[in-house]
């Protein structure tokens, strides 16, 4: 199956400028023959936090119009990165999937908000996993810091995901940080992870390096420091051969480990 990874250079605070490179760089990406598109995080409107009264996207309806036309139009599943989003007077880092036939399959509010970046000032928590389907491949979501909680993805594993989609805006001080965990999580998951991440502009310092691991650890591609479009085919299939040589879920012991974790 073809990925199309759109490394998008947001910027920061220009929702239709945002809006509009999105869609040519999904048009692209279809047209190159990708079945599954997917964007980074916050793209609609960067992480201009101190704005999010005047630029979010009220009740998410301009993103969800959006990603909903151009799924079924192109007849590609789009895994819509996040967005800005506000909701009964409150904003989100949400995050929306749609199929080839334009319906909803998957909403996700970032769980984990990253306190360097002062999220937690502005932003609220969602609390709800993220686990859909596209088409025949089992798939979950997640956003950026999320990869730092290891349970919460593998809970998404256990509940049938075989790959993990990770839109972000990963910085590059951290990014050797961003690439050894997200091959940590596709290791221990025995999971392909799709990991998107953004490109600067100016003074933002985010360069890309976009990943996509596969169940072995192995790095199938990685994103460039600049602004790229990239489409990689993957073979989902061999997630159920990993897992079939090492029975790492078989040999889980859960009820030793409710024991042990505490909250």
């Amino acid at each position: 199956m073809k990925i199309g990874c759109i490394q998008l250079n947001v910027g920061f605070g220009k929702v239709d400028e945002n809006y509009e490179r999105a869609e040519k760089f999904i048009r692209e990406a279809v047209a190159g023959g990708a079945e599954i598109v997917v964007l980074p995080e916050m793209w609609n409107t960067g992480y201009a936090l101190e704005k999010l009264e005047e630029l979010a996207d009220e009740n998410g309806e301009r993103t969800k119009a959006f990603l909903s036309s151009l799924s079924k139009e192109l007849a590609v599943h789009i895994v819509g990165g996040s967005v800005s989003v506000k909701r009964d007077d409150k904003f989100y880092n949400t995050m929306y999937t749609y199929n080839r036939d334009g319906e909803l399959v998957g909403e996700y509010s970032k769980v984990h908000l990253f306190r360097l970046m002062d999220e937690h000032l502005y932003l609220e928590s969602g609390s709800n996993m993220n686990r859909f389907a596209l088409g025949e491949l089992e798939a979950g979501g997640a956003i950026c810091y999320d990869i730092r909680f290891p349970e919460w993805l593998r809970s998404h594993a256990l509940d049938g995901a075989k790959v993990l989609f990770i839109p972000a805006q990963w910085p590059t001080p951290r990014i050797d940080h961003w690439k050894i965990l997200l091959q940590a999580r596709a290791i221990e998951n025995q999971c392909f992870v799709v990991a998107v991440n953004r490109i600067a502009r100016k003074v933002e310092n985010f360069n890309g390096q976009s990943m996509i691991i596969g169940p072995w650890g192995e790095v199938l591609w990685t994103g460039a420091e600049d602004e790229e479009l990239a489409i990689i085919d993957v073979d989902f299939s061999t997630v159920d051969e990993v897992r079939g040589r090492i029975p790492v879920y078989e040999d889980r012991r859960p009820g030793l480990y409710e024991k042990v974790i505490k909250e």
